[in-house]
């Protein structure tokens, strides 16, 4: 049988790089690990650490399509980041002018939770444990 360990990675394409960067390092808090410019591809890789545990890939390349995000598209839909507390975390990223959604309780495990966007729309998730 297959074992897996756990994700290794989450990537992402962002349509303008230095927005999303300070995004995911200034509003998220992310880590830089490492950040290459590679030139054949005409494209920046920055990877992120997520508390020392996850690390998430942000891409950029010239002129990617728009993410299709609503309706809902097939494929992954959003990512979520457990946070102790919600409203502390609500409150973080408002400071950065970013909106979050009413926060709502998960019906199964009445766990509380919200959706954000990130700049280019991606659905980010925010769970409290």
């Amino acid at each position: 049988m297959l074992r897996l360990n756990r994700v290794h990675h989450i990537a992402i394409i962002c349509s303008d790089y230095e927005r999303s960067r300070r995004f995911y390092i200034d509003v998220l808090g992310l880590k830089v690990v490492r950040e290459v410019y590679r030139a054949e591809r005409d494209s920046w890789k920055l990877d992120l650490e997520v508390n020392g545990l996850y690390q998430i890939e942000l891409f950029s390349f010239p002129d990617p399509p728009a993410r299709p995000s609503r309706p809902e598209a097939a494929g992954l839909r959003h990512i979520a980041f457990e946070v102790n507390d919600i409203d502390a975390a609500i409150n973080e990223i408002s400071k950065h002018g970013v909106e979050a959604e009413p926060v709502r309780i998960d019906e199964y495990t009445g766990k509380r939770f919200t959706f954000f966007s990130d700049p280019d729309g991606l659905p980010i998730e925010f769970y409290e444990i």
